[in-house]
């Protein structure tokens, strides 16, 4: 079975179609007509939309922090054999574009764009999934995180038990 032989020439949507065209066309002739008057400010809605919408306070996760300001940030003019593009946006790197280099693989990111990586959690690199904070810095990132959840002292005596 399949549609019905006269669908398409049923009344009610063939005359909504034409009744929308007709009013489209008269709204075009009315619009044309107060342009060549030099009216056009009075077909404008009284509604002003912003430029751009309010931004909402973005808060960062303190594992985030820690981990932008462990990953350095230099000058893509500084670097020796770079790639030729971020493999998170694409766009090709230029010579006073801040980038973050990983120590862990050598990957390299605009800063912006591994700064939202990491904004979302991510601990990972976005193109291996090495971790991207070394190993020797491991046991300080992790006693500062310690300290910024309000339970240093427990922290401490896990890190007692530990080294015995």
């Amino acid at each position: 079975m399949g549609f019905p032989v006269g669908y398409t020439e049923l009344i009610l949507p063939k005359a909504l179609i034409q009744t929308l065209s007709f009013l489209g066309f008269i709204r075009r002739i009315i619009s044309t007509l107060f342009r060549y008057l030099r009216l056009p400010d009075f077909l404008e809605p009284d509604i002003s939309w912003p430029e751009t919408p309010p931004r909402f306070p973005e808060f960062y996760s303190f594992s985030a922090i820690l981990i932008r300001e462990i990953l350095p940030v230099v000058k893509f003019s500084d670097l020796v054999d770079p790639p030729d593009s971020c493999a998170v946006c694409l766009y090709e790197f230029e010579d006073q574009d801040e980038i973050r280099q990983l120590t862990n693989c050598r990957h390299i990111f605009h800063r912006s764009c591994l700064d939202r990586w990491i904004d979302y959690d991510q601990k990972t690199c976005p193109l291996c999934r090495t971790p991207v904070i070394p190993e020797d810095v491991q046991e300080t990132f992790n006693e500062r995180l310690w300290a910024a959840a309000g339970i240093p002292e427990f922290y401490g005596e896990y890190s007692q038990i530990a080294a015995l």
